[in-house]
């Protein structure tokens, strides 16, 4: 069956003994033995937790991969990633990324000795030269976070096997069911399903899907030991947001091509970064290694002292933080998402102070259209 079909459905034919449609909810912190040596499976929440177990098989086999692992945010997904890595070695990176990811890297990781070199992932050559100097890890957000570059997954899958490099993409953005980064060379997808897994903006969780069952066992140790495992009513919503997944995402990306064509055409708006429109450098790159191009919409005004004005005047778009709900959002990654990087190199990205990120939700494309020509 397609991959939408198998969401709508997931956990709904778990509960055997009552015909549940709605995977229960096991709001428990420990489980009673039968007996002096004997366990049902399950013994406590910490390391196992049948509502969690669902989510984390139904997302395993979503991706391609041969284990889930859900955490209580993206970013304790990514601390049990980092877990892998000894001091002394070296992770490539994308330079354009989510700023709490660059927070980690430098603020934790790098005290440790476990160095972050940045590169711009979409250039292949430049990813090359930076791990022909050797490196453990090769760490790909993709398309990135706020700019939206792409990078060719199979290429640097290819280059990251040849390295030695474990090859580690961000999938946040893209979700199972338009971009499946396993199938394109990757060991583990990352996820933020606080975003568009979950899709209402009302939990935090984040995923790792590995493809080797060895690699998977070292990770769910780290899982474990660390105690950051997803609670059981978080992982129940994060399987009723995978039921909707694909009605929203459809509506999400034909609304963000029409509030992206509309961007491209405003006088008052300098360039828009949109993977969708065909003039997007990695359009086609997006075309043939993706499903889809997303909903996630960033642009560059034209006078970017207008930024606060237009953050303030917006009546349909919530100026917040985060991405991929119902609800269509605007944010200052310069000051919102991506402070922690430092002015330099936020401008020498093109995180700059005129640069605004939309996820477009559910709302009529014609009234998000009319909420930002109002602004603009």
């Amino acid at each position: 069956m397609r991959l939408e079909s198998y969401l709508a459905q997931c956990g709904s034919r778990w509960d055997e003994r009552t015909g549940a449609v709605s995977m229960p909810i096991y709001q428990t912190a420990t489980f009673r033995h039968p007996g002096l040596g004997q366990s049902t499976g399950y013994d406590y929440t910490r390391t196992a937790n049948p509502t969690r177990d669902v989510l984390q098989d139904t997302l395993a086999r979503a991706d391609g991969g041969c284990r889930g692992l859900a955490f209580a945010s993206g970013m304790a997904a990514l601390d049990c990633l980092g877990r892998l890595f000894a001091p002394g070695e070296r992770i490539v990176v994308t330079e354009d990324l989510y700023g709490g990811t660059y927070r980690l890297f430098e603020r934790l990781y790098r005290p440790l000795g476990i160095e972050a070199v940045y590169v711009d992932t979409a250039d292949t050559p430049a990813v090359a030269v930076a791990l022909a100097g050797g490196a453990a890890a090769l760490f790909v957000e993709s398309p990135t976070n706020p700019l939206l570059k792409v990078a060719d997954l199979a290429a640097l899958g290819r280059l990251a096997r040849d390295h030695g490099a474990l090859f580690v993409v961000d999938n946040t953005f893209m979700t199972p069911l338009l971009q499946r980064p396993l199938k394109l060379g990757a060991d583990v997808t990352v996820y933020s399903a606080t975003k568009y897994l979950g899709g209402h903006d009302d939990v935090v969780a984040g995923i790792l899907v590995a493809k080797d069952p060895d690699l998977a066992e070292r990770l769910a140790f780290f899982q474990n030991a660390a105690g950051a495992g997803l609670a059981p009513l978080d992982s129940w919503l994060i399987l009723r947001g995978l039921k909707t997944l694909g009605v929203r995402l459809a509506r999400q990306q034909a609304s963000a091509r029409a509030v992206a064509d509309f961007l491209a055409a405003h006088p008052a708006v300098a360039r828009v970064h949109y993977p969708g429109l065909p003039e997007h450098p990695g359009h086609d790159r997006q075309r043939t290694q993706a499903a889809g191009f997303g909903a996630m919409v960033s642009f560059e005004l034209a006078e970017p002292c207008r930024a606060a004005d237009i953050l303030a005047g917006v009546r349909l778009f919530l100026f917040a933080e985060s991405l991929g709900g119902v609800e269509s959002l605007v944010t200052l990654p310069a000051v919102q998402t991506h402070a922690d990087i430092d002015p330099g190199t936020r401008a020498r990205l093109g995180v700059t102070d005129g640069l605004l990120r939309l996820s477009i939700g559910l709302e009529d494309p014609d009234d998000l259209v009319a909420d930002l020509r109002a602004v603009l």
